[in-house]
């Protein structure tokens, strides 16, 4: 594979950033749309972001390895830190919300749908780009069979997304809460990090919404595996960080007992 190849790559996510980008920008221009239903449009149109730009990176994954994989992605992550606003493609933050009280299960599950049109709807944009073949690397991509990532079993699967969102959602408050210089750098790094950790297990996903819209259908796994693996470990892993994160033994080993005191204080 070419440099050439991994330009146009390269060259695609951008592109898939800045029509995200300019959508938000008229969307901000349109006084009658407000309230909720500007959140689901935001939320829609940073799934469609995550989910076209993911299914590039898979071309990146194949050809160029992890390593570059992993450095587009942390690029990636720092770039939708500071534009996607409270907008997260993602069910699971807002139902973590949900269990503080601060949304009510109607909001959690339109967001949910907003972000799975956004997110499936995507692909029809991206096969267009794929069946166009300006790269070598597209050749065949467009219309070929997708395969799972799956390569552990169901329960193991679920176990390690699990594990891996808690820990990246912690490292998430634990940084939010302390706001220390670069937090979004930080976040990116761990958050890209866990992914790599993940990637030959389950893919690392750690969203339900980019799973579903990446390997839905996808030979290796049944539906019923891809919902234990993708959206019960996830999201299970997500809301645990809730209880956990308020427990004081956790706070003190994350946050420390200087900060708690001065917090007190």
């Amino acid at each position: 594979m070419s440099l050439v190849d991994l330009i146009i790559s390269c060259s695609f996510i951008v592109l898939c950033c800045i029509l995200a980008q300019t959508a938000r920008k008229i969307l901000d221009r349109v006084s009658s749309i407000h309230g909720l239903a500007k959140e689901l449009f935001l939320e829609a149109i940073a799934a469609a972001e995550l989910c076209s730009t993911c299914f590039e990176l898979i071309i990146v994954a194949d050809n160029f390895g992890v390593a570059t994989y992993a450095i587009v992605l942390f690029l990636l992550t720092v770039w939708w830190s500071q534009v996607w606003g409270n907008a997260s493609a993602c069910p699971y933050t807002h139902m973590e919300e949900m269990i503080e009280g601060n949304v009510t299960p109607r909001d959690v599950a339109l967001k949910t749908w907003a972000q799975l049109m956004g997110g499936c709807c995507v692909w029809r944009f991206v096969q267009f780009f794929w069946w166009l073949e300006l790269a070598q690397t597209h050749r065949g991509r467009a219309f070929e069979d997708c395969s799972a990532d799956l390569q552990v079993s169901p329960l193991a699967g679920a176990f390690i997304e699990g594990i891996a969102t808690l820990l990246c959602r912690l490292a998430s408050k634990t940084l939010s809460e302390k706001g220390p210089k670069y937090a979004n750098i930080l976040d990116s790094f761990v958050g890209t990090s866990l992914v790599v950790a993940a990637f030959n297990y389950s893919g690392g996903y750690f969203n339900p919404v980019l799973s579903t819209s990446l390997k839905w259908g996808c030979a290796g796994h049944t539906e019923i595996e891809h919902v234990i693996v993708y959206w019960i470990g996830a999201c299970g892993g997500a809301l645990l960080s809730v209880p956990l994160f308020k427990h004081p033994i956790v706070r003190n080993l994350l946050l420390g007992t200087d900060y708690e005191k001065v917090k007190d204080e």
